[in-house]
C-alpha cells in the first residue's frame, strides 16, 4: 500500500521480550489501566490466597452446582479482599468457611480444599 505521495510506508515493528509489573499499550488510540495488588498482610493470608487460587482452578474441572457456584463466589471475594487490602476480614473468612463446609463432600477430597480449610482454621482460630 502506498501513501498519497506515492511512497512506500515505513514498516514499524515492535518486539517485546518480557514485561513484569508494568502496563503498556502499542498502537493508536489505546489506553492502559494498571491495577496494583496489595501484598498479603502476613504468611497465613498469603497461604490462603495461594490455596484459594488452586481451589478455584480445581473447581473448574467439576460440574457446577448451586453450592460450587456459591463457593466460587466466596473464593473470588476472598481473593479480591486479600489483593485489595492485604487481608480478608473475619466475616468474609467465615462466609468462605460456610461455603466450604457446604461443599465438603467435594472439596474434602481435594488437596486445595483441605489447604483452604487449614488456612481458614489458622486465621479464624477454629
Amino acid at each position: 500500500m502506498e501513501t498519497p505521495d506515492g511512497q512506500q510506508p515505513v514498516q514499524r515493528t515492535v518486539h517485546v521480550g518480557s514485561v513484569t509489573g508494568s502496563a503498556f499499550a502499542i498502537g493508536d488510540h489505546n489506553t492502559v489501566t494498571q491495577h496494583q495488588h496489595a501484598a498479603p498482610a502476613d504468611g497465613t493470608q498469603a497461604e490462603l490466597l495461594r490455596a484459594v487460587r488452586e481451589l478455584r482452578a480445581d473447581l473448574e474441572r467439576f460440574v457446577a452446582s448451586d453450592a460450587t457456584e456459591i463457593l466460587d463466589a466466596e473464593l473470588v471475594s476472598v481473593t479480591e479482599e486479600i489483593e485489595g487490602a492485604g487481608a480478608a476480614t473475619p466475616g468474609r473468612l467465615a462466609r468462605l468457611r460456610d461455603a466450604l463446609t457446604a461443599t465438603g463432600a467435594l472439596t474434602g477430597t481435594l488437596a486445595s480444599g483441605i489447604a483452604v480449610g487449614q488456612a481458614l482454621a489458622a486465621l479464624l482460630g477454629s
